[in-house]
């Protein structure tokens, strides 16, 4: 029985790529802002601040989504 782990590796890698890019855009968004956007959502419960990132996370990984799929 010959067993095919191409598709798999090709998933977690395409996964992880997508992860890391992910986080350098966080990061980037992070160095632009003037005040610590972590530290307004875990610290001062800024709602309005959470749902702007989370659209932003939202937008990036349709776009990274997208970017892999073709």
């Amino acid at each position: 029985m010959d067993i095919s782990f191409a598709p798999i590796f090709n998933s977690v890698l395409f996964s992880v790529i997508g992860f890391a890019i992910l986080l350098l855009a966080y990061f980037v968004i992070e160095k632009l802002t003037p005040e610590s956007t972590w530290k307004e959502i875990s610290q001062k419960n800024n709602v309005a601040v959470a749902i702007v990132f989370a659209a932003f996370i939202i937008g990036i990984s349709m776009i990274i989504s997208a970017a892999i799929h073709g």
